[in-house]
């Protein structure tokens, strides 16, 4: 018990409710009281939604067929050692992050929880900038460079305080919003001097954060939407967990995220 008087807790979860947007297209939370002031005195509510809304866990399941559930996820898996890094100073609309971007800022060591700031987190539903056009469509992702690396480090799993793990031009919003992407390619050409045809390659690059890294043997997975006390853990090495309900047979599912730091 004296241990745990010396760890504080970091809540690195975003609020959910009926307001939190899903990821384009699945289907949003729906909740209802299915009974109120019953005569036992309890409260009990309906809910119907997609796995992907507020922060949750993208498991194996959700871009592999034949990959592990959610109840699959050993605990040793979900939690353990592991660095929070801060890329919000050079965060952009349609911007790219790469490994050198993280390497010099934290230490990430082989097999830790790699949970990555951009700082888009202030755009989510709950905040007062909120902005959610901007969290979804145009937040940073990671260059082509980052799947290998990720691989190379054996990272467990990646936390983003975005919509996704992967640039949002280079999954379907690509297509489902052809404003942006134009947008992004514009970016994209003064930024780097190339296209977004030619950074994200399809069919090669498509959603590569979920496609290239989710099967075996890598099983590098992650979870999204993160928010709530991201602020006061940046740049620091800490225990992380990622706690999703113990879901059989679930490809992905919501979580909590949480940062244990044992104060000196």
């Amino acid at each position: 018990m004296n241990f745990w008087k010396n760890v504080k807790m970091y809540d690195l979860s975003q609020n959910t409710s009926h307001l939190t947007p899903p990821w384009p297209t699945y289907e949003p939370l729906q909740v209802k009281f299915f009974k109120r002031l019953s005569p036992n005195g309890a409260n009990g509510q309906f809910i119907t939604t997609s796995n992907h809304v507020g922060t949750h866990l993208d498991g194996p399941l959700h871009f592999d067929t034949s990959g592990r559930d959610i109840a699959s996820l050993e605990l040793e898996k979900l939690v353990g050692p592991g660095v929070v890094v801060d890329l919000s100073d050079i965060a952009e609309d349609y911007g790219i992050y790469t490994p050198e971007d993280i390497e010099k800022r934290v230490e990430v060591k082989e097999g830790d929880i790699l949970i990555i700031n951009t700082g888009y987190h202030k755009y989510g539903w709950d905040q007062p900038d909120a902005d959610e056009r901007r969290y979804m469509l145009r937040h940073p992702g990671p260059s082509m460079d980052f799947v290998d690396w990720v691989i190379k480090k054996k990272i467990k799993w990646i936390g983003v305080d975005c919509g996704s793990a992967d640039h949002p031009m280079n999954t379907m919003i690509r297509e489902w919003e052809p404003k942006e992407a134009k947008l992004a390619d514009e970016y994209l050409k003064k930024k780097y001097g190339k296209g977004l045809d030619e950074i994200y390659n399809w069919p090669n690059t498509y959603q590569a954060m979920h496609v290239k890294v989710f099967p075996k043997p890598h099983e590098i997975i992650h979870a999204e939407n993160l928010g709530g006390e991201m602020n006061k853990v940046l740049n620091r090495r800490m225990i992380i967990g990622c706690f999703p309900w113990k879901f059989q047979d679930g490809e992905s599912a919501f979580a909590r995220i949480v940062a244990f730091d044992e104060e000196s």
